[in-house]
This record gives C-alpha cells, sequence and structure tokens, in this order.
C-alpha cells in the first residue's frame, strides 16, 4: 500500500519536528492532498490509526484537505479543475494543458502540546 509509506514518511517528518519544538504530544496534524498524487484519503487516515500507537502521535487526529487537479490551457490560457484522468480544456477541448495545482502533499499544520516555560529564577 503506497498510502502507508507516504504516512510513515509524514509520521516520521511530523514526530521529528515536534521532538525539535520541544512538544510533549501531536495532537492534530493537518494535510492538503491534490487529487493527481493518487493518494487515497481514506487509505491515508487508515494507515495513521495504524502507524501512530505507541507514538508521540497517538491518539492524534488526521485531518486532510483535499484539493482537485487543476491545469492552465497551453492554447487558450484558461485554468481549470479537472479529475485525474481527464485534462481536456474545458473552454475549447484542447489536449494540451499543463497542470499548475492538485499533485501537492504538504503538511500544512501540526497542533503539539508544549509545557510552559519554567518562570525565570533570580
Amino acid at each position: 500500500m503506497h498510502e502507508m509509506g507516504v504516512t510513515q514518511e509524514v509520521l516520521n517528518a511530523v514526530v521529528e519536528a515536534s521532538a525539535k519544538a520541544g512538544a510533549t504530544r501531536i495532537n492534530a496534524v493537518r494535510l492538503t492532498v491534490g487529487e493527481l498524487t493518487a493518494l487515497v484519503p481514506d487509505s491515508l487516515m487508515f494507515a495513521w490509526e495504524c502507524l501512530t500507537p505507541g507514538t508521540p502521535a497517538e491518539g492524534a487526529v488526521l485531518e486532510i484537505n483535499a484539493t482537485p487537479g487543476r491545469s492552465m490551457c497551453l492554447a487558450c490560457g484558461t485554468e481549470f479543475d479537472h479529475d485525474q484522468f481527464d485534462r481536456r480544456c474545458t473552454a475549447c477541448g484542447g489536449p494540451q494543458t499543463e497542470v499548475i495545482g492538485g499533485n501537492e502533499l504538504r503538511v500544512d499544520n501540526v497542533d503539539v502540546d508544549v509545557p510552559d516555560e519554567a518562570p525565570d529564577e533570580e
């Protein structure tokens, strides 16, 4: 399952960054996943539930913002949304298009618990 490997990499990166920030717990992770990545959000969520027990992200919520494919027609310049299979221009029907969105996979936000700093002693 491709999603399992991708989720493991996201988890590793989030745990490492959270540890460097001094976090004691990860509460939520928000991802943007483009439709053109061919990653299935439900499979990512399942992988998250399988991989997080025993880690600082155990019990953390994984929130996924799915974005559609977006291209620009090289003939007429129209920008349009599309699925992963049909990238023909919606305005002129031209087949020559350039993908400009929907192929991203990024961590947008991580909600963590960070202990209060001890007050300065004088």
